[in-house]
Protein backbone atom coordinates (compact mmCIF):
# COMPACT_ATOMS: atom_id res chain seq x y z
CA UNK A 1 0.00 0.00 0.00
CA UNK A 2 3.29 2.25 1.04
CA UNK A 3 4.60 1.21 -2.29
CA UNK A 4 1.37 2.50 -3.96
CA UNK A 5 0.92 5.39 -2.18
CA UNK A 6 4.65 6.58 -3.32
CA UNK A 7 4.01 5.65 -6.86
CA UNK A 8 0.76 7.81 -7.31
CA UNK A 9 2.27 11.10 -5.70
CA UNK A 10 5.34 10.28 -8.38
CA UNK A 11 2.68 9.94 -10.72
CA UNK A 12 0.46 13.40 -10.02
CA UNK A 13 4.01 15.17 -9.92
CA UNK A 14 4.74 14.28 -13.35
CA UNK A 15 0.93 15.00 -13.93
CA UNK A 16 1.41 18.39 -12.57
CA UNK A 17 4.48 19.10 -14.16
CA UNK A 18 3.14 18.16 -17.61
CA UNK A 19 0.20 20.26 -16.65
CA UNK A 20 2.85 23.84 -15.64
CA UNK A 21 4.36 23.18 -19.24
CA UNK A 22 1.46 24.66 -20.76
CA UNK A 23 0.64 28.59 -20.88
CA UNK A 24 -1.94 30.75 -21.81
CA UNK A 25 -0.53 33.56 -23.27
CA UNK A 26 -2.43 36.80 -25.34
CA UNK A 27 -2.01 34.89 -28.78
CA UNK A 28 -3.09 31.57 -27.64
CA UNK A 29 -1.91 28.42 -25.63
CA UNK A 30 2.05 27.73 -25.25
CA UNK A 31 3.08 23.84 -24.13
CA UNK A 32 6.83 24.11 -23.36
CA UNK A 33 9.12 20.93 -22.03
CA UNK A 34 11.14 20.01 -19.38
CA UNK A 35 15.00 20.27 -18.79
CA UNK A 36 16.59 17.59 -17.04
CA UNK A 37 17.08 20.22 -14.33
CA UNK A 38 13.14 21.21 -14.05
CA UNK A 39 13.41 24.38 -15.77
CA UNK A 40 10.29 24.81 -17.96
CA UNK A 41 11.63 26.02 -21.37
CA UNK A 42 9.37 27.75 -24.46
CA UNK A 43 11.21 28.13 -27.50
CA UNK A 44 10.75 29.40 -30.98
CA UNK A 45 7.44 31.86 -29.40
CA UNK A 46 6.51 34.27 -32.11
CA UNK A 47 5.89 38.18 -31.22
CA UNK A 48 5.78 39.91 -34.11
CA UNK A 49 4.69 38.77 -38.04
CA UNK A 50 7.22 37.56 -40.11
CA UNK A 51 8.93 40.45 -41.61
CA UNK A 52 8.36 39.28 -45.25
CA UNK A 53 7.36 40.26 -48.48
CA UNK A 54 5.86 43.94 -48.49
CA UNK A 55 6.56 43.58 -44.31
CA UNK A 56 10.39 44.08 -45.24
CA UNK A 57 11.42 47.04 -43.61
CA UNK A 58 8.62 47.62 -42.08
CA UNK A 59 7.79 48.20 -37.75
CA UNK A 60 7.27 44.93 -36.25
CA UNK A 61 3.63 43.96 -36.58
CA UNK A 62 1.44 42.25 -33.90
CA UNK A 63 1.48 38.40 -34.40
CA UNK A 64 -1.73 36.78 -35.36
CA UNK A 65 -3.32 34.18 -32.62
CA UNK A 66 -3.57 31.03 -33.38
CA UNK A 67 -6.03 28.00 -32.65
CA UNK A 68 -5.47 25.07 -30.07
CA UNK A 69 -1.89 24.31 -28.75
CA UNK A 70 1.52 25.61 -30.16
CA UNK A 71 3.98 23.54 -29.49
CA UNK A 72 7.37 25.44 -28.61
CA UNK A 73 10.09 22.73 -28.18
CA UNK A 74 12.22 24.06 -30.82
CA UNK A 75 14.01 27.14 -31.66
CA UNK A 76 12.50 29.25 -34.47
CA UNK A 77 14.92 30.65 -37.37
CA UNK A 78 17.94 32.40 -37.21
CA UNK A 79 18.28 35.89 -39.11
CA UNK A 80 20.01 36.34 -42.52
CA UNK A 81 23.64 36.36 -41.47
CA UNK A 82 26.49 35.14 -43.06
CA UNK A 83 29.18 33.20 -41.09
CA UNK A 84 31.21 36.16 -39.73
CA UNK A 85 32.38 34.76 -36.20
CA UNK A 86 33.71 31.30 -36.18
CA UNK A 87 32.13 30.95 -31.95
CA UNK A 88 28.79 30.94 -33.25
CA UNK A 89 27.12 27.68 -33.36
CA UNK A 90 23.21 27.84 -33.68
CA UNK A 91 20.65 25.05 -32.87
CA UNK A 92 17.63 26.65 -35.57
CA UNK A 93 15.57 24.46 -38.47
CA UNK A 94 17.88 27.41 -40.50
CA UNK A 95 18.10 30.64 -41.99
CA UNK A 96 15.56 33.31 -42.79
CA UNK A 97 13.74 36.66 -42.90
CA UNK A 98 10.83 35.01 -40.73
CA UNK A 99 12.91 34.94 -37.87
CA UNK A 100 10.89 37.09 -35.25
CA UNK A 101 11.16 34.47 -32.21
CA UNK A 102 11.64 34.36 -28.75
CA UNK A 103 12.70 31.58 -26.18
CA UNK A 104 12.11 31.59 -22.41
CA UNK A 105 12.97 29.12 -19.59
CA UNK A 106 10.94 29.35 -16.74
CA UNK A 107 11.91 28.25 -13.15
CA UNK A 108 10.71 24.71 -12.04
CA UNK A 109 9.23 25.48 -8.81
CA UNK A 110 5.94 27.61 -8.86
CA UNK A 111 6.40 30.96 -6.70
CA UNK A 112 4.23 32.48 -4.59
CA UNK A 113 5.85 35.70 -5.93
CA UNK A 114 6.12 37.32 -9.13
CA UNK A 115 9.39 36.45 -10.71
CA UNK A 116 12.77 39.38 -11.84
CA UNK A 117 13.03 38.94 -15.40
CA UNK A 118 15.84 38.93 -17.99
CA UNK A 119 15.66 39.81 -21.42
CA UNK A 120 18.79 38.95 -23.52
CA UNK A 121 20.04 40.66 -26.65
CA UNK A 122 22.95 38.33 -28.51
CA UNK A 123 25.91 40.03 -29.73
CA UNK A 124 27.76 39.85 -33.16
CA UNK A 125 28.10 43.66 -34.83
CA UNK A 126 24.35 43.75 -36.01
CA UNK A 127 25.32 41.32 -38.60
CA UNK A 128 25.37 38.02 -37.39
CA UNK A 129 24.30 35.79 -33.96
CA UNK A 130 21.08 34.29 -32.83
CA UNK A 131 19.32 33.66 -29.56
CA UNK A 132 19.48 29.69 -29.80
CA UNK A 133 23.38 30.11 -29.50
CA UNK A 134 23.88 27.45 -26.15
CA UNK A 135 26.16 30.59 -24.36
CA UNK A 136 23.07 32.32 -24.11
CA UNK A 137 20.64 29.45 -22.86
CA UNK A 138 18.78 30.89 -19.96
CA UNK A 139 18.16 27.39 -17.81
CA UNK A 140 21.03 28.56 -15.58
CA UNK A 141 19.35 31.80 -14.54
CA UNK A 142 16.44 29.94 -14.16
CA UNK A 143 17.75 27.75 -11.78
CA UNK A 144 18.15 30.87 -9.72
CA UNK A 145 14.58 32.16 -9.98
CA UNK A 146 15.01 34.22 -12.63
CA UNK A 147 12.37 34.16 -16.00
CA UNK A 148 15.07 34.47 -18.75
CA UNK A 149 14.16 35.23 -22.31
CA UNK A 150 16.60 35.43 -25.47
CA UNK A 151 15.38 37.42 -28.18
CA UNK A 152 15.75 37.30 -32.29
CA UNK A 153 16.09 40.98 -33.99
CA UNK A 154 16.72 41.60 -37.90
CA UNK A 155 20.43 41.77 -38.84
CA UNK A 156 22.51 44.20 -41.19
CA UNK A 157 20.62 44.79 -44.57
CA UNK A 158 17.51 43.26 -43.24
CA UNK A 159 17.58 45.22 -39.84
CA UNK A 160 19.24 48.64 -40.36
CA UNK A 161 18.75 49.71 -44.12
CA UNK A 162 17.34 53.22 -44.14
CA UNK A 163 16.05 55.02 -47.01
CA UNK A 164 14.33 57.97 -48.65
CA UNK A 165 11.54 56.07 -49.56
CA UNK A 166 11.57 54.19 -46.63
CA UNK A 167 11.52 56.96 -44.59
CA UNK A 168 8.17 58.65 -46.94
CA UNK A 169 5.67 55.64 -45.83
CA UNK A 170 6.94 56.01 -42.47
CA UNK A 171 3.80 56.90 -40.49
CA UNK A 172 7.04 58.24 -38.34
CA UNK A 173 8.92 59.51 -40.95
CA UNK A 174 11.90 57.09 -40.22
CA UNK A 175 13.90 54.21 -41.43
CA UNK A 176 17.03 51.97 -40.60
CA UNK A 177 16.13 50.72 -36.64
CA UNK A 178 14.59 47.44 -37.97
CA UNK A 179 16.42 45.50 -35.29
CA UNK A 180 16.07 47.66 -32.64
CA UNK A 181 12.80 48.28 -32.45
CA UNK A 182 12.44 43.97 -33.45
CA UNK A 183 13.82 43.90 -29.58
CA UNK A 184 11.29 46.60 -28.32
CA UNK A 185 8.73 44.73 -29.78
CA UNK A 186 10.07 42.09 -27.76
CA UNK A 187 9.97 43.94 -24.80
CA UNK A 188 6.23 44.86 -25.41
CA UNK A 189 5.28 41.24 -25.61
CA UNK A 190 7.40 40.76 -22.43
CA UNK A 191 5.06 43.61 -20.81
CA UNK A 192 2.07 42.12 -22.17
CA UNK A 193 2.80 38.53 -21.66
CA UNK A 194 5.08 37.72 -18.94
CA UNK A 195 3.07 37.22 -15.88
CA UNK A 196 1.62 34.50 -17.67
CA UNK A 197 4.89 32.36 -17.22
CA UNK A 198 4.78 33.87 -13.40
CA UNK A 199 7.35 36.90 -14.18
CA UNK A 200 6.94 40.54 -12.82
CA UNK A 201 6.52 43.25 -15.75
CA UNK A 202 7.76 45.61 -13.54
CA UNK A 203 10.90 43.74 -13.14
CA UNK A 204 12.42 43.52 -16.33
CA UNK A 205 16.23 43.45 -16.63
CA UNK A 206 17.58 43.80 -20.08
CA UNK A 207 21.14 42.67 -20.79
CA UNK A 208 23.01 42.03 -23.76
CA UNK A 209 27.16 41.57 -25.02
CA UNK A 210 29.12 43.69 -27.50
CA UNK A 211 26.19 44.69 -30.65
CA UNK A 212 23.92 43.30 -27.49
CA UNK A 213 25.49 45.59 -24.82
CA UNK A 214 25.04 48.78 -27.80
CA UNK A 215 21.48 47.62 -28.42
CA UNK A 216 20.53 47.98 -24.59
CA UNK A 217 22.32 51.20 -24.38
CA UNK A 218 20.32 52.07 -27.16
CA UNK A 219 17.38 50.93 -26.04
CA UNK A 220 17.76 52.67 -22.38
CA UNK A 221 17.84 55.97 -24.67
CA UNK A 222 14.79 55.32 -26.78
CA UNK A 223 11.23 56.99 -25.91
CA UNK A 224 9.87 53.68 -26.91
CA UNK A 225 11.73 51.18 -24.62
CA UNK A 226 12.84 53.26 -21.71
CA UNK A 227 9.71 52.96 -19.63
CA UNK A 228 9.78 49.40 -20.07
CA UNK A 229 12.74 48.27 -17.84
CA UNK A 230 13.84 48.20 -14.51
CA UNK A 231 17.83 47.19 -14.84
CA UNK A 232 19.95 47.00 -17.32
CA UNK A 233 23.31 45.36 -17.85
CA UNK A 234 26.03 46.00 -20.62
CA UNK A 235 28.77 43.91 -21.69
CA UNK A 236 31.69 45.58 -23.88
CA UNK A 237 29.75 48.16 -25.76
CA UNK A 238 27.86 51.36 -26.07
CA UNK A 239 26.43 53.15 -29.27
CA UNK A 240 28.60 55.72 -28.98
CA UNK A 241 31.85 56.96 -31.41
CA UNK A 242 33.96 54.80 -32.44
CA UNK A 243 31.41 51.88 -31.31
CA UNK A 244 28.99 51.60 -34.48
CA UNK A 245 27.40 55.18 -33.05
CA UNK A 246 24.19 56.23 -34.66
CA UNK A 247 24.29 58.46 -37.29
CA UNK A 248 21.46 60.75 -38.87
CA UNK A 249 18.81 59.83 -41.03
CA UNK A 250 19.93 61.72 -44.11
CA UNK A 251 23.60 59.74 -43.87
CA UNK A 252 21.89 56.53 -43.54
CA UNK A 253 19.25 57.16 -46.12
CA UNK A 254 22.38 58.22 -48.72
CA UNK A 255 24.03 55.42 -47.99
CA UNK A 256 20.66 53.25 -48.77
CA UNK A 257 20.72 54.77 -52.10
CA UNK A 258 24.12 54.33 -52.98
CA UNK A 259 23.46 50.61 -52.33
CA UNK A 260 20.40 50.61 -54.12
CA UNK A 261 22.12 51.92 -57.19
CA UNK A 262 25.38 49.93 -56.88
CA UNK A 263 23.60 46.74 -56.99
CA UNK A 264 20.58 48.00 -59.52
CA UNK A 265 17.97 48.47 -57.55
CA UNK A 266 16.99 51.99 -57.42
CA UNK A 267 13.52 51.73 -55.97
CA UNK A 268 12.02 50.33 -52.82
CA UNK A 269 10.35 48.39 -54.87
CA UNK A 270 13.04 46.88 -56.63
CA UNK A 271 14.73 46.61 -53.47
CA UNK A 272 11.83 44.31 -51.66
CA UNK A 273 11.47 42.23 -54.93
CA UNK A 274 15.12 41.02 -54.20
CA UNK A 275 14.89 37.09 -53.02
CA UNK A 276 16.80 37.16 -49.43
CA UNK A 277 19.26 35.35 -50.04
CA UNK A 278 20.48 36.80 -53.11
CA UNK A 279 19.87 40.71 -51.52
CA UNK A 280 22.25 39.27 -48.39
CA UNK A 281 25.07 38.06 -51.07
CA UNK A 282 24.88 41.80 -52.35
CA UNK A 283 25.27 43.35 -49.09
CA UNK A 284 27.82 41.55 -47.67
CA UNK A 285 30.38 42.08 -51.20
CA UNK A 286 33.31 44.48 -49.78
CA UNK A 287 32.93 47.98 -50.98
CA UNK A 288 29.50 48.37 -49.63
CA UNK A 289 27.83 51.00 -47.30
CA UNK A 290 27.53 49.97 -43.92
CA UNK A 291 24.44 48.00 -43.02
CA UNK A 292 24.92 48.01 -39.23
CA UNK A 293 24.48 51.77 -38.21
CA UNK A 294 21.43 52.71 -36.75
CA UNK A 295 20.32 55.81 -37.47
CA UNK A 296 19.06 58.98 -35.46
CA UNK A 297 15.56 58.73 -37.20
CA UNK A 298 13.45 60.78 -34.57
CA UNK A 299 11.19 57.93 -33.54
CA UNK A 300 13.44 55.20 -31.97
CA UNK A 301 16.18 57.43 -31.37
CA UNK A 302 15.49 61.07 -30.81
CA UNK A 303 19.16 62.23 -30.78
CA UNK A 304 22.50 60.54 -30.54
CA UNK A 305 22.42 58.19 -27.76
CA UNK A 306 25.58 59.85 -26.09
CA UNK A 307 23.89 63.17 -25.81
CA UNK A 308 20.44 61.75 -24.42
CA UNK A 309 22.89 60.03 -21.70
CA UNK A 310 24.79 63.40 -21.07
CA UNK A 311 21.26 65.41 -21.07
CA UNK A 312 19.58 63.02 -18.36
CA UNK A 313 17.13 62.02 -20.55
CA UNK A 314 18.20 58.08 -20.03
CA UNK A 315 16.01 55.11 -18.29
CA UNK A 316 16.52 55.75 -14.59
CA UNK A 317 16.92 52.58 -13.81
CA UNK A 318 20.63 50.36 -12.31
CA UNK A 319 23.03 49.46 -14.92
CA UNK A 320 25.92 46.75 -14.21
CA UNK A 321 28.26 47.54 -17.35
CA UNK A 322 31.88 46.55 -17.88
CA UNK A 323 34.35 45.59 -20.34
CA UNK A 324 36.98 42.50 -21.04
CA UNK A 325 41.05 43.35 -20.11
CA UNK A 326 41.86 42.66 -24.10
CA UNK A 327 38.80 43.10 -25.67
CA UNK A 328 41.49 42.44 -29.10
CA UNK A 329 45.15 41.65 -29.31
CA UNK A 330 47.58 44.24 -29.63
CA UNK A 331 47.91 43.63 -33.70
CA UNK A 332 45.19 46.46 -34.77
CA UNK A 333 47.59 48.77 -33.28
CA UNK A 334 50.58 47.40 -34.45
CA UNK A 335 49.30 47.22 -38.12
CA UNK A 336 51.46 43.52 -38.77
CA UNK A 337 54.83 45.18 -36.89
CA UNK A 338 56.42 43.26 -34.31
CA UNK A 339 55.57 44.68 -31.07
CA UNK A 340 59.18 46.26 -30.90
CA UNK A 341 59.26 50.04 -28.47
CA UNK A 342 60.80 51.29 -32.03
CA UNK A 343 57.49 50.29 -34.28
CA UNK A 344 55.78 50.89 -31.25
CA UNK A 345 56.50 54.76 -31.19
CA UNK A 346 56.25 54.93 -35.47
CA UNK A 347 52.50 53.59 -34.80
CA UNK A 348 51.98 55.90 -32.08
CA UNK A 349 53.27 58.87 -33.91
CA UNK A 350 51.14 57.32 -36.93
CA UNK A 351 48.06 57.45 -35.25
CA UNK A 352 48.22 60.43 -32.90
CA UNK A 353 50.77 62.73 -35.23
CA UNK A 354 51.93 65.52 -32.22
CA UNK A 355 50.01 63.87 -29.38
CA UNK A 356 52.17 61.03 -29.74
CA UNK A 357 54.19 61.19 -26.83
CA UNK A 358 50.93 61.85 -24.33
CA UNK A 359 49.17 58.53 -25.34
CA UNK A 360 53.09 56.78 -24.96
CA UNK A 361 52.39 58.09 -21.23
CA UNK A 362 49.15 56.75 -20.69
CA UNK A 363 50.12 53.29 -22.80
CA UNK A 364 53.87 53.09 -21.79
CA UNK A 365 56.26 50.92 -24.00
CA UNK A 366 59.47 50.95 -23.33
CA UNK A 367 60.11 46.71 -23.66
CA UNK A 368 58.16 44.09 -26.11
CA UNK A 369 56.03 42.95 -22.84
CA UNK A 370 55.29 46.82 -22.28
CA UNK A 371 53.91 47.11 -25.71
CA UNK A 372 52.35 44.15 -26.40
CA UNK A 373 50.62 45.36 -23.14
CA UNK A 374 49.67 48.72 -23.64
CA UNK A 375 49.02 48.04 -27.80
CA UNK A 376 46.29 45.79 -26.65
CA UNK A 377 44.74 48.04 -24.03
CA UNK A 378 44.74 50.81 -26.66
CA UNK A 379 43.36 48.68 -29.44
CA UNK A 380 40.85 47.51 -26.42
CA UNK A 381 39.60 50.98 -25.80
CA UNK A 382 39.89 52.44 -29.39
CA UNK A 383 37.13 49.28 -30.33
CA UNK A 384 34.88 49.25 -27.46
CA UNK A 385 36.57 49.77 -23.67
CA UNK A 386 36.44 53.86 -24.05
CA UNK A 387 32.38 53.45 -25.31
CA UNK A 388 31.60 51.46 -22.61
CA UNK A 389 33.65 53.50 -20.07
CA UNK A 390 31.80 56.87 -21.35
CA UNK A 391 28.29 54.95 -21.05
CA UNK A 392 28.99 54.55 -17.53
CA UNK A 393 30.72 57.39 -16.94
CA UNK A 394 27.78 59.57 -18.19
CA UNK A 395 24.84 56.98 -16.88
CA UNK A 396 26.96 58.10 -13.14
CA UNK A 397 26.96 61.26 -13.89
CA UNK A 398 23.19 62.06 -15.04
CA UNK A 399 20.90 59.30 -14.01
CA UNK A 400 20.82 59.63 -9.86
CA UNK A 401 21.06 55.60 -10.12
CA UNK A 402 24.08 52.72 -8.91
CA UNK A 403 26.63 51.91 -11.93
CA UNK A 404 28.16 48.69 -11.03
CA UNK A 405 31.00 48.52 -13.21
CA UNK A 406 33.60 45.73 -13.72
CA UNK A 407 36.74 44.59 -15.96
CA UNK A 408 36.71 40.41 -16.70
CA UNK A 409 40.19 39.44 -16.75
CA UNK A 410 40.30 35.56 -16.49
CA UNK A 411 41.76 33.88 -19.26
CA UNK A 412 40.01 30.94 -21.44
CA UNK A 413 41.82 27.52 -20.69
CA UNK A 414 43.36 26.09 -23.86
CA UNK A 415 40.82 24.35 -26.50
CA UNK A 416 40.39 20.76 -25.80
CA UNK A 417 42.32 18.41 -27.61
CA UNK A 418 39.24 17.48 -29.95
CA UNK A 419 39.74 21.24 -31.57
CA UNK A 420 42.80 20.06 -33.31
CA UNK A 421 44.28 22.69 -35.19
CA UNK A 422 41.81 25.61 -34.28
CA UNK A 423 43.20 28.82 -32.70
CA UNK A 424 42.26 31.72 -31.30
CA UNK A 425 40.14 33.99 -33.36
CA UNK A 426 39.22 37.65 -33.67
CA UNK A 427 36.70 39.19 -31.37
CA UNK A 428 36.66 36.02 -29.43
CA UNK A 429 36.07 33.76 -32.37
CA UNK A 430 38.05 30.73 -33.69
CA UNK A 431 39.96 29.68 -36.70
CA UNK A 432 39.57 26.21 -38.11
CA UNK A 433 41.65 24.76 -40.72
CA UNK A 434 42.49 20.64 -41.79
CA UNK A 435 46.30 21.71 -42.00
CA UNK A 436 48.58 22.01 -38.97
CA UNK A 437 49.66 25.73 -38.26
CA UNK A 438 53.15 27.28 -38.37
CA UNK A 439 54.24 27.69 -34.91
CA UNK A 440 54.64 31.41 -34.87
CA UNK A 441 57.81 33.70 -33.26
CA UNK A 442 55.56 36.18 -32.35
CA UNK A 443 54.24 36.13 -28.99
CA UNK A 444 50.86 34.89 -27.58
CA UNK A 445 48.37 37.47 -29.61
CA UNK A 446 46.00 38.17 -26.15
CA UNK A 447 47.54 39.56 -23.13
CA UNK A 448 44.35 39.43 -21.04
CA UNK A 449 40.40 37.93 -21.33
CA UNK A 450 39.39 38.45 -25.40
CA UNK A 451 36.16 39.96 -26.47
CA UNK A 452 33.20 37.32 -25.93
CA UNK A 453 34.93 35.99 -23.76
CA UNK A 454 32.98 36.32 -20.75
CA UNK A 455 29.57 35.44 -21.84
CA UNK A 456 29.46 31.76 -20.77
CA UNK A 457 30.71 32.62 -17.10
CA UNK A 458 28.14 35.26 -16.52
CA UNK A 459 25.39 33.23 -17.73
CA UNK A 460 26.33 29.94 -16.01
CA UNK A 461 26.37 28.14 -19.28
CA UNK A 462 30.75 27.04 -19.24
CA UNK A 463 29.35 23.52 -19.75
CA UNK A 464 27.65 23.81 -22.83
CA UNK A 465 30.86 25.00 -24.59
CA UNK A 466 33.32 22.49 -25.57
CA UNK A 467 35.81 24.19 -27.20
CA UNK A 468 38.12 24.87 -23.79
CA UNK A 469 39.57 22.33 -21.44
CA UNK A 470 37.49 24.21 -18.40
CA UNK A 471 38.95 24.07 -14.72
CA UNK A 472 37.53 24.17 -11.75
CA UNK A 473 38.88 27.75 -11.58
CA UNK A 474 37.05 28.81 -14.49
CA UNK A 475 33.99 27.34 -12.36
CA UNK A 476 34.91 29.12 -9.54
CA UNK A 477 34.40 32.45 -11.41
CA UNK A 478 31.62 32.03 -13.51
CA UNK A 479 30.10 31.04 -10.14
CA UNK A 480 31.08 34.44 -8.71
CA UNK A 481 30.05 36.27 -11.55
CA UNK A 482 26.59 34.71 -12.45
CA UNK A 483 26.12 35.32 -8.42
CA UNK A 484 26.41 39.19 -9.38
CA UNK A 485 24.52 39.21 -12.13
CA UNK A 486 21.49 37.09 -10.51
CA UNK A 487 21.57 39.17 -7.60
CA UNK A 488 21.43 42.46 -9.86
CA UNK A 489 18.69 41.06 -11.97
CA UNK A 490 16.61 40.35 -8.91
CA UNK A 491 17.10 43.50 -6.26
CA UNK A 492 19.25 45.89 -8.52
CA UNK A 493 22.37 45.51 -6.77
CA UNK A 494 25.07 42.38 -7.32
CA UNK A 495 26.34 42.27 -3.71
CA UNK A 496 25.38 39.55 -1.72
CA UNK A 497 26.47 36.15 0.35
CA UNK A 498 29.43 34.37 -1.16
CA UNK A 499 30.74 37.21 -3.16
CA UNK A 500 33.59 40.50 -2.63
CA UNK A 501 31.67 43.41 -1.98
CA UNK A 502 31.12 45.35 -5.08
CA UNK A 503 30.84 49.27 -4.54
CA UNK A 504 28.60 51.57 -6.89
CA UNK A 505 29.44 54.40 -8.76
CA UNK A 506 27.47 57.66 -8.43
CA UNK A 507 28.05 61.52 -9.06
CA UNK A 508 30.57 62.69 -7.01
CA UNK A 509 31.82 59.19 -5.44
CA UNK A 510 35.02 58.13 -6.19
CA UNK A 511 35.48 55.59 -8.85
CA UNK A 512 35.68 52.27 -8.28
CA UNK A 513 35.35 48.56 -10.53
CA UNK A 514 35.34 44.77 -9.39
CA UNK A 515 38.03 43.25 -11.55
CA UNK A 516 36.80 39.70 -11.52
CA UNK A 517 39.29 36.76 -11.85
CA UNK A 518 40.38 33.44 -9.88
CA UNK A 519 40.57 36.04 -6.93
CA UNK A 520 37.70 38.75 -7.72
CA UNK A 521 38.90 42.09 -6.49
CA UNK A 522 37.02 45.57 -5.73
CA UNK A 523 40.09 48.56 -7.77
CA UNK A 524 40.01 51.85 -7.50
CA UNK A 525 40.54 53.68 -11.07
CA UNK A 526 44.12 55.61 -10.79
CA UNK A 527 44.66 58.42 -12.24
CA UNK A 528 46.21 56.83 -15.28
CA UNK A 529 43.45 54.51 -16.09
CA UNK A 530 41.43 57.92 -16.50
CA UNK A 531 43.39 59.53 -17.93
CA UNK A 532 43.11 57.12 -20.87
CA UNK A 533 40.18 57.58 -20.99
CA UNK A 534 39.69 61.27 -20.48
CA UNK A 535 42.01 61.63 -23.42
CA UNK A 536 39.98 59.48 -25.59
CA UNK A 537 37.02 61.26 -24.62
CA UNK A 538 38.80 64.84 -26.27
CA UNK A 539 39.39 62.75 -29.04
CA UNK A 540 35.69 60.97 -29.78
CA UNK A 541 33.34 63.44 -29.08
CA UNK A 542 34.66 66.72 -31.06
Amino acid sequence: MKKLIVFLLAQLTCILAFAQMQVKIANGMLEGVTEKSGVHSFKGIPFAQPPIGDMRWKEPQPVNNWAGVRKCDAFGYNPMQKKVYGDMGFRTPGMSEDCLYLNVWVPAKPSKEKLPVLVYFYGGGFLAGDGSERRYDGESMAKRGIIALTVNYRLGVFGFLAHPELTKESAHQSSGNYGLLDQNAALLWVQKNIEAFGGDPKRVTIAGESAGSIAVSAQMVSPLSKNLINGAIGESGAMINPTLAAVPLTVGESNGVKFGEKIGATTLAALRAIPADKLLDEASKPGNPSMSSATVDGYFLTKKPVESFAAGEQAKVPLLVGWNSAEIPYQPVMYGNAPTPENYAKQLKMLYAEKADEVAKLYPGNTQEEVIKSATELASDRFISYSTWKWANEHALTSGKPVYRYVFSKVRPPMTAKMGNATPGLAGGINKSDTPKPVSKLPEPYAGASHASEIEYAMGNLATNETYAWTPADYKVSETMETYFANFIKTGNPNGAGVPKWTANTKGSPVSFINIDVKTVLEKENAQLRGRYIFLDKEYMK
